[in-house]
């Protein structure tokens, strides 16, 4: 059953009216905090014992999995998107091209670079597809830009990918929870929740294509990659799992214990009704600031000085700068009265009295 948008609100406390952060940190949902609560009530009480957190990864693996329209077998559970895309960074033979978008995340960028043998070439994001070529051995991108919001064309990249038999790596980080987000269009995907889907940091996910799970090496295993997890603590036998689960790094548990209410959340949205909320929001907003309409959630206008993010915080609205821009982000629980509050600033009006 699909959870409406209002309904979904009420989920979330008065903090979010004015909150407009979620591109760097999305807000915990009442139930996020209260399982976290009592989780440290439990543990506190010495009534928590490791395997009781079992049920929690793998719940939170299955609703992510829901949520981005991939089979639960293709989900790892792992802890932070630079990790993840270490490890297909790893994969990758000396002397190979990887296509990277000119000022994306550093997470997907730095593992690349830091191999030192790697040929890495940084294009803009709408040049993606036409930059691939004949040796290209990955595209990896986010789907929608850290910084700007601007939106990559993950079909044309796939097509232009397999045009040559290239790999394709996508960051869902700014996607996921807040548009619909098929994962199966790449070969890899990688996602660090805290955003726009409203959990705790310390819990991410990888998904692998069924062709590439079984040749990608696992260089992070440990006794959480085992077939059988708590029959695979000591070696010196290794039997990793069958499936996307031989990439799972061992959980921050207390936090898979906050993201599981989030995750469920979300995962019962229409992603469809809630990105026409949050792009139109963001629509709303270029309208009032008379900016050509972009169709994101993520808008950001320059902001060289910094001086409209300060007077944004002035005003209480919690709010982000990203390289030299405002940046906005509107999600579930924004309103047009955010948009407004935030375009006066944006004009260089005064907020009105109130008599």
């Amino acid at each position: 059953m699909t959870t409406s948008l209002d309904d979904a609100r009420a989920h979330f406390g008065p903090s979010a009216a004015g909150y407009l952060g979620t591109a760097a940190l999305g807000l915990p949902t009442r139930e996020t905090v209260a399982a976290m609560t009592a989780d440290l009530d439990v543990w506190f009480a010495g009534d928590r014992g490791a395997p009781d957190y079992d049920r929690v990864v793998d719940a939170c693996r299955e609703a992510y999995a829901r949520l981005v329209r991939v089979p639960s077998a293709n989900v790892a559970a792992v802890a932070q998107v630079s990790a993840a895309v270490s490890v297909i960074a790893a994969d990758l033979a000396p002397g190979s091209e990887v296509v990277v978008v000119e000022g994306d995340f550093s997470s997907m960028v730095f593992p690349f670079l830091t191999r030192g043998d790697l040929d890495v070439r940084h294009v803009p994001v709408a040049q993606l597809a036409d930059a691939v070529r004949d040796g290209t051995a990955l595209i990896a991108y986010s789907l929608v830009q850290s910084a700007t919001g601007e939106r990559a064309d993950a079909s044309a990249i796939r097509e232009a990918a397999a045009r040559v038999g290239a790999r394709t790596l996508c960051d869902v980080t700014q996607a996921a929870g807040v548009m619909p987000v098929d994962a199966s269009v790449a070969d890899a995907t990688v996602c660090h929740p805290y955003k726009w889907l409203c959990s705790p940091r310390g819990v991410a996910f990888l998904t692998v294509s069924d062709d590439w799970m079984h040749t990608l090496r696992p260089i992070q295993a440990g006794w959480y990659a085992g077939d059988q997890v708590w029959q695979s603590a000591y070696g010196p036998e290794m039997r990793l799992a069958p499936n996307a689960r031989r990439f799972d790094v061992s959980p921050a548990w207390p936090a898979w214990v906050g993201a599981e209410p989030a995750l469920e959340l979300f995962a019962g949205l229409d992603d469809a009704e809630l990105w026409r909320h949050a792009a139109g929001l963001g629509d709303a907003y270029c309208e009032a600031i008379d900016h050509e309409p972009l169709g994101q959630a993520i808008v950001s206008v320059p902001d060289p000085d910094g001086r409209m993010l300060a007077a944004a915080l002035e005003d209480g609205i919690r709010i982000t700068g990203r390289a030299g821009r405002l940046r906005a982000s509107f999600h579930l629980y924004n309103t047009l009265d955010d948009v407004e509050r935030l375009a006066r600033i944006v004009r260089g009006e005064a907020a009105p009295r109130i008599l």
